[in-house]
């Protein structure tokens, strides 16, 4: 029985926990705030309830297996339920189109919104993208990846694979479609992962590809209540928690890990759900830790998120679990985000999640959470004096403005800053997707699951395979897997 430390208590923390503890490990989970969860977190306050982070799920199974792997039913502690539509979209000329959860269904409604033709291309495109996932997406979001090579070894046809050309940017992938709205739909999936269209690889066809054919869902109560359920599953394992543990010092195989305060908890092993950079960057002093923090320093963190959470009095006449309202000019916002000089976005796309559940909100009331991509905190000052409140400001007058104004609906709201995530997560800069994959090696090269440093691994969004819940447990299993069975 080797004694694992897991520095984090994010979903990926608790994911590798969980495979851990059911393998026979003695498992400490180390978190530095009060809570479990990571940014899977959430709010509540006079009835209402927010999820402050993830609001979607894809790929309910990686969970389902997760539990089901180390004895428990996911099913039975949650209940996940699909999202229809999966997304209501609004562009800046008024026109709108509904994604259907039924992915057979997503041609008819393009071909509808769009006009003839529109439906076709999409499904061509997602037929290519569904081939990709064929030859890369599972084996490599499943395995150990180290480097590009991997990638075309691992691809069942490196013939196809080269004919897909999947390092050209999504951008240049877009260009088959015809309608601009349509390239704007498409150009949206780049967000996922924090990243700029213009510079993401079209590998990434594969993220609408696996919304659509896998479906969009939602847990009951909030998606917090998956970060409930598996952090008592944990706790069923044996795995002991200690909350307000702040890690300061992360040593080679044997030694542990120090604590703020000098305490020193022994470890076998160290898992870290910390966030990459601040891994390498703080906590490790080991010379073998040279190559990945001089790698991570070449990276380019993802873009963080501005958020309010409105308590609003009223229904809405069309809810929507998840709206997206498009700008007339979408490259204006990557600039803003991306160029050389960050800046709040002046005109942003919108993302709002108002769930149809009773749960979450006083009878005849809605709980909105609304997101806009956002500046990185050290890229804007977001502490600054005026700088929070007057974007809340434009915020809500850019909802109003594409035909959602709820400023007289108003109950209270709490506004979520990249400063906030940054001090709430450890994120870097209150990066939401760890590095972005701006490039094709930033896409396919996040730091490894297995340190070069002995005795420890790496799981979470900032790792391999990336960011988003399915792919952080995915991280859990792959680092599990290396460290082996008690």
């Amino acid at each position: 029985m080797a004694r694992v430390v897991v520095v984090g208590a994010g979903m990926g923390g608790l994911a590798a926990a969980a495979r851990l503890a059911a393998t026979g490990h003695r498992v400490t989970v180390l978190e530095q705030s009060g809570t479990y969860g990571g940014k899977l977190g959430e709010l509540r306050r006079d009835g209402f309830a927010f999820d402050t982070g993830p609001s979607l799920l894809t790929l309910p199974r990686v969970y389902r297996d997760l539990f089901a792997e180390t004895g428990g039913d996911l099913d039975a502690a949650v209940e996940v339920v699909p999202v229809e539509p999966t997304c209501h979209y609004r562009f800046a000329d008024g026109s709108e189109v509904d994604l259907p959860h039924d992915p057979a269904a997503v041609p008819g409604a393009l071909e509808a919104a769009f006009g003839a033709g529109a439906g076709r291309e999409w499904a061509e495109l997602m037929a290519d993208a569904a081939r990709l996932w064929e030859l890369v997406g599972e084996s490599v979001l499943q395995r150990p990846l180290n480097g590009v090579g991997d990638l075309v070894r691992r691809s069942a046809s490196v013939r196809d694979l080269w004919a897909l050309a999947p390092w050209r940017t999504l951008r240049a992938v877009g260009r088959r479609l015809s309608d601009p709205r349509a390239r704007m739909l498409l150009d949206r999936y780049a967000t996922y992962s924090g990243s700029d269209p213009r510079r993401l690889p079209g590998l990434m066809t594969v993220v609408p590809y696996v919304e659509q054919r896998y479906g969009g869902w939602y847990v009951r109560g909030g998606l917090r209540r998956l970060g409930d359920a598996l952090f008592a599953h944990c706790r069923g394992l044996g795995v002991r928690f200690e909350f307000g543990a702040r890690v300061t010092a992360v040593r080679a195989a044997g030694g542990g890990v120090t604590l703020e305060g000098g305490a020193v908890v022994p470890a076998d092993v160290v898992v870290s759900d910390a966030d990459a950079r601040h891994l390498y960057g703080h906590l490790l002093t080991d010379r073998r830790a040279r190559a990945p923090r001089r790698a991570l320093a070449r990276a380019v963190p993802s873009l963080s998120g501005f958020v309010l959470l409105l308590a609003l009095r009223g229904r809405s006449p069309r809810p929507y679990h998840h709206r997206v309202l498009f700008p007339a000019d979408y490259d204006a916002e990557f600039d803003a985000l991306f160029g050389p000089d960050p800046r709040p976005v002046p005109d942003p796309t919108v993302y709002v999640c108002s769930p149809d559940d009773p749960t979450v909100a006083p009878e005849g009331h809605e709980a909105w959470f609304v997101l806009v991509n956002a500046p990185r905190q050290g890229q804007v000052d977001w502490t600054a004096p005026g700088v929070a409140e007057g974007y809340v400001d434009r915020v809500l007058d850019v909802l109003a403005e594409r035909g959602h104004d709820v400023r007289d609906r108003l109950l209270w709201r709490e506004v979520r800053t990249p400063a906030d995530w940054e001090r709430d997560t450890g994120s870097v800069g209150g990066a939401l997707y760890g590095s972005s994959s701006n490039g094709a090696r930033a896409a396919l090269l996040r730091p490894a699951n297995r340190s070069p440093v002995p005795g420890l691994y790496l799981v979470g969004g900032s790792a391999h395979p990336g960011g988003g819940l399915p792919l952080v447990a995915m991280s859990a299993k792959i680092a599990a897997d290396l460290i082996g069975p008690a």
